[in-house]
């Protein structure tokens, strides 16, 4: 079995002490966060000038809301973020005030160039009968519950320095809402959950950690045949700093993990702030402002194409008395019944009408924005279920289809930049503040030995490709389960053994976090429709 020289308590105490970000890290982040409440609060001054409430009850709702959900992505920076700064703090290949800030520039950095898929992709998991009355109680009950149960999760997990995954919290909660919902309404509560979106993404939530483990252990072993220096395989001594060549790969992998978790996991809260948005302000944001004069024209012509091609499925004798209704039985229940054909070519027909009159989108009355996002979002989702459920289509029609869907997702699926920027400041500040616990649990509690220069080089650099990866392909995975997986490779890679009892605790908060978060959300979004009553 490998030995490494242990790391002196004391000297990483002394390390972990150095939690200021110092002078010019505390300046430079200062001027981001200036910068950056500047640029908010004169985007959401403009978009929120157009906006005629009676009352002011909407914009307090509005504060209260945001600040709930950027406070989610504040603990998501310091649960999850510290993952990314464990090996090169831990491995004195950076100063901890240097890692930190860094790690939070980088985060700030993935969230900004975010393509927005995998924000979408964790609200195509709830309920869309709540999507479609988020503007009412049971919509706000359901967004409440949502974070205020994935916030208090994650700061439990924190306290006990486990590496817990906020992305497992969030689809915990989600699913809760959706049970919870089914059952208050008298149906069966499995009913109310996408159960095809759910297993794709618990997927990839179950293999990314089985993929951390797999490849950082083979690159581990590759170091080992490539890289014969033996100062690679021991822990770290003193307060040297590793060899430049390994110093420069932690500290690049480091930037990659800090930016692919603010690409993905920072996605995670932009989707319920626009469901805030949308419920609260709708006139700003309950549509794409930005699509013209221009795009709908062409938008009608692939309209008229779309509902010509749903016609070639509808039934003879086939009659639909509000397409509405129909299609949100459908997409609720996802039982497919021949009146759902014709209610959707209606629905797509009075959309095409509808833009076609005002001209653009920007042009929709104040009072009917939200009644045509509703429009759109209720027909892409019908669409988007249409393979598996409705009848089989020739590919011609599908390829109009799904062009068509495009702009539906176009004109409903958007983020506005300031947003990005709350979530990137709200990410990068958490980043700064609870890093210690995590730090120490990766360096020294996975393995019976310490944390060697190879090992976190190639748990990162795992991690790195690991996250990037399933971003580009909109899948939510778990920065903490990836890295924490990856560092259990190595050590059985170098047959240094594993912690039982952290490995124990690991496993135990991956198991209980889904249904503890489930329940913990159902609960509360139980409590807050008694209180919205």
């Amino acid at each position: 079995m490998a030995t490494t020289a242990p790391v002196s308590p004391s000297i990483l105490d002394e390390k972990l002490k150095k939690s200021s970000p110092g002078k010019i890290g505390a300046a430079a982040f200062g001027v981001m966060l200036v910068g950056g409440l500047i640029y908010i609060t004169t985007k959401l001054s403009h978009d929120l000038s157009s906006v005629h409430q009676a009352s002011i009850f909407p914009y307090i709702l509005l504060g209260l809301a945001l600040l709930i959900a950027l406070g989610f992505e504040f603990v998501n920076g310091f649960h999850d973020t510290a993952n990314a700064v464990a090996t090169v703090i831990y491995t004195h290949s950076l100063e901890p005030h240097i890692a930190v800030v860094w790690s939070g520039m980088w985060n700030f950095i993935g969230v900004l160039t975010s393509s927005g898929a995998v924000a979408f992709a964790i609200v195509s998991l709830l309920p869309v009968e709540l999507i479609l009355k988020v503007s009412k109680g049971s919509g706000f009950s359901m967004v409440f519950a949502l974070l205020v149960a994935a916030i208090l999760w994650n700061l439990a997990t924190w306290y006990k320095g486990l590496p817990a995954s906020s992305s497992h919290t969030m689809i915990g909660s989600i699913l809760g809402v959706g049970v919870a919902n089914q059952l208050m309404q008298g149906r069966s509560g499995l009913s109310g959950v996408d159960w095809e979106q759910v297993v794709k993404v618990f997927k990839a939530l179950l293999i990314s950690p089985v993929v951390g483990f797999v490849c950082a252990a083979g690159v581990f072993l590759l170091f080992k045949v490539v890289a014969r220096d033996p100062r690679l395989y021991k822990a770290p001594e003193g307060t040297a700093p590793p060899p430049f060549y390994i110093r420069a790969l932690l500290v690049l992998t480091c930037t990659g993990v800090s930016f692919a978790h603010g690409s993905n996991d920072g996605q995670k809260g932009m989707g319920l702030i626009m469901l805030i948005l949308v419920g609260t302000v709708p006139t700003a944001y309950a549509l794409n402002h930005t699509v013209d004069r221009g795009s709908v024209t062409t938008f009608a012509a692939v309209s008229t194409q779309v509902a010509g091609a749903i016609g070639n499925y509808v039934e003879p004798g086939t009659t639909v008395q509000d397409a509405a209704p129909e299609l949100e039985k459908f997409v609720a229940d996802k039982k497919f019944e021949p009146g759902v054909m014709l209610a959707l070519q209606q629905m797509v027909t009075d959309i095409r009408n509808e833009a076609v009159s005002y001209g653009s989108l920007g042009n929709v009355p104040q009072d009917m924005q939200a009644n045509v996002r509703n429009q759109m979002y209720l027909t892409s989702e019908s669409l988007r279920l249409m393979p598996k459920l409705g009848p089989k289509m020739n590919q011609n029609d599908m390829k109009v289809i799904t062009n068509y869907k495009g702009f539906l997702d176009k004109s409903t699926k958007f983020i506005p930049s300031w947003v990005k920027v709350a979530v990137a400041l709200a990410l990068g500040l958490g980043t700064m503040v609870g890093w210690k616990r995590i730090v120490v649990t990766v360096g020294e509690k996975i393995g019976k030995t310490h944390l060697t220069y190879a090992q976190g080089a190639s748990a990162e650099l795992t991690a790195m490709c690991t996250i990037l990866a399933a971003d580009g392909y909109g899948l939510p995975v778990s920065t903490t389960h990836v890295l924490s997986s990856g560092v259990a490779g190595t050590m059985a890679a170098n047959h240094s053994g594993l912690q039982l009892e952290t490995i124990r605790n690991i496993a135990a908060a991956w198991v209980f976090t889904l249904p503890a978060a489930a329940l913990l959300s159902g609960c509360l979004f139980w409590i807050f429709n008694l209180i919205s009553k």
